[in-house]
């Protein structure tokens, strides 16, 4: 009762990073709120769950094993996640603000009556006092989140009704073992008791899933280009240098807006969340939007025609000068003496 619950997004009996991701950051919600981390698995041939998500602190996991649901469908999923958070009440539920959480999310939280922040960057326990009401509400969880096109932080809460349910972006959160050798407590479930035959209306006949052409998310080095490269022919230099160094090219908002870079490169509170070794900006001028999504980079350049660009606030190593110039000469020298 009252515990924190994670749902799990499963793919080929592979917990997805998102999910792990929450977990970490759920152990650490959970602590502060002295209950208990739970966590969902529903899918098919789901027997080594378990060992996926107990080193990060699950205290106890629900499994629904069928193979009806897999791959994923709404109406199943649906039903019974609203059946068990009827039953188990918990006061926090975390899920993934992919394409499955974004349709999974909102479906619960409806039937439950219970609300859903979406899209959230940050999470925090704290209180609200409401002052008309004379009333101190403790431990809600801060649902934090980009709001206005991302040019404003919002906090949302929700103080009366349960369970507080939010979808966060993969990558915000840091992904990190609790205990290698911690056991939590399995319960299996008997899958008809949850679903009924309509909710097995729609069945997927086929599958196509399309590999992402990018993995910014899990590079090591990045360069990343801003509304400063000028254009997409210029953004050329950004994949030379990339395929120079061993990195990956990545964009601001500003450059996919006016069609340098592909919307799956953008970086930022709006897009991924990295934290490369190596962080190079390329005619970035640095906005807050930007920042929140690469600030925990290790080392950052910034190169840049404006000495006074924000992003130099935070750059490790600042390089004054027109991208088309600099980036040229750093190819031409690592190339030289490189081995």
């Amino acid at each position: 009762m009252n515990n924190l619950f994670v749902y799990l997004e499963i793919e080929n009996g592979k917990v997805e990073e998102v999910s792990l991701e929450l977990l970490t950051k759920g152990k650490k919600l959970a602590g502060e709120l002295c209950c208990r981390l739970e966590a969902v698995a529903i899918g098919a041939q789901l027997g080594s769950i378990g060992e996926q998500v107990f080193p990060y602190g699950v205290d106890m996991l629900h499994i629904f094993d069928d193979d009806r649901l897999y791959p994923y469908t709404s109406l199943p999923h649906t039903s019974i996640l609203v059946k068990l958070f009827q039953k188990e009440k918990p006061q926090i539920v975390l899920m993934g603000a992919t394409s499955i959480g974004r349709d999974l999310g909102p479906r619960v939280s409806s039937a439950l009556y219970s609300g859903l922040t979406a899209d959230c960057t940050s999470l925090e326990v704290g209180n609200h006092e409401e002052i008309k009401k004379g009333k101190l509400y403790t431990n809600l969880l801060y649902q934090i989140r980009p709001a206005f096109g991302g040019n404003i932080v919002a906090t949302i809460i929700n103080p009366d009704n349960r369970p507080q349910m939010a979808t966060v972006r993969e990558g915000v959160m840091k992904k990190e073992i609790f205990n290698y050798g911690y056991k939590g407590e399995i319960v299996s479930y008997q899958v008809n008791q949850f679903v009924s035959e309509t909710d097995f209306a729609v069945s997927i006949i086929e599958r196509h899933i399309e590999p992402s052409k990018a993995n910014i998310k899990n590079a090591t080095v990045i360069i990343a280009g801003g509304y400063g490269m000028g254009s997409k022919e210029n953004f050329d230099l950004l994949y030379e240098l990339a395929h120079t160094i061993g990195g990956e090219v990545g964009a601001s908002r500003a450059a996919v807006d006016a069609g340098f870079a592909e919307h799956e490169r953008q970086i930022g509170q709006t897009g991924i969340t990295v934290r490369p070794k190596l962080y190079i900006a390329c005619g970035i001028s640095g906005q807050i939007q930007h920042i929140a999504g690469m600030q925990d980079s290790s080392i950052i350049i910034s190169i840049n025609n404006d000495s006074n660009a924000p992003i130099n606030n935070i750059a490790d190593y600042v390089i004054t000068g027109d991208v088309e110039v600099v980036i040229p000469k750093m190819i031409k020298y690592y190339r030289k003496n490189s081995k």
